[in-house]
């Protein structure tokens, strides 16, 4: 049924869903990128931060970090390898979610989860979407890796990887006053001072 369908959109061109599915990774994808070229220009304010929440071996979570969101967000970017991609970006938002954001309820503006959760959902409706014309997922065949069951195994692998990741890694500090926390890095981490270059 897959087949028939893609033979049917190859013969229509180029088309909603496509639009749909480009626009979503790319964006997506723009988002991790950038934060990852921030993190990995200022390392040693990353590298702080990520020990003021709890984590050990932050140098460690800091240089991890900085690569998968510009690992991933290029490869969404590409759209290719889109469900891995988009499992290591779930994983990511969902060690944010935990370790920061949970706790401050849904709303950015208080620090909330509205935000990481939003991209971890687009990513999970991405793999949901058949590889889009302009991705090289359609051109390598690994288009057939897209829909419902694949959405399903990301989001399942990305929730547990970022479970993984903060059993093994992170203590949950003691909690301070939401205006005496440490900012996060997504969030304009770093002081002026501490940006390299």
């Amino acid at each position: 049924m897959r087949a028939v369908s893609d033979r049917v959109r190859q013969k229509r061109g180029f088309g909603g869903v496509d639009v749909a599915e480009l626009l979503l990774r790319t964006t997506i994808g723009a988002t991790m990128v950038a934060h990852g070229v921030k993190h990995a220009r200022s390392l040693d304010g990353t590298t702080r931060w990520f020990e003021s929440i709890g984590f050990c071996d932050p140098k460690f979570q800091a240089v991890t970090s900085a690569g998968v969101e510009i690992l991933s967000g290029s490869a969404l970017i590409a759209g290719t390898m889109t469900p891995v991609a988009a499992a290591a970006v779930i994983g990511t938002m969902g060690v944010a979610i935990r370790t920061v954001h949970a706790p401050n309820g849904f709303f950015i503006t208080a620090e909330g989860y509205e935000y990481a959760a939003g991209l971890a959902a687009g990513c999970v409706a991405l793999v949901s979407l058949p590889a889009g014309m302009l991705g090289l997922d359609r051109h390598l065949r690994l288009g057939r890796f897209r829909g419902g069951k694949a959405a399903l195994a990301t989001l399942i692998v990305g929730a547990a990887s970022a479970a993984s990741h903060t059993s093994v890694f992170w203590n949950s500090p003691r909690r301070t006053p939401r205006d005496a926390q440490p900012p996060t890095p997504d969030l304009d981490t770093v002081e002026p001072g501490e940006r390299a270059g």
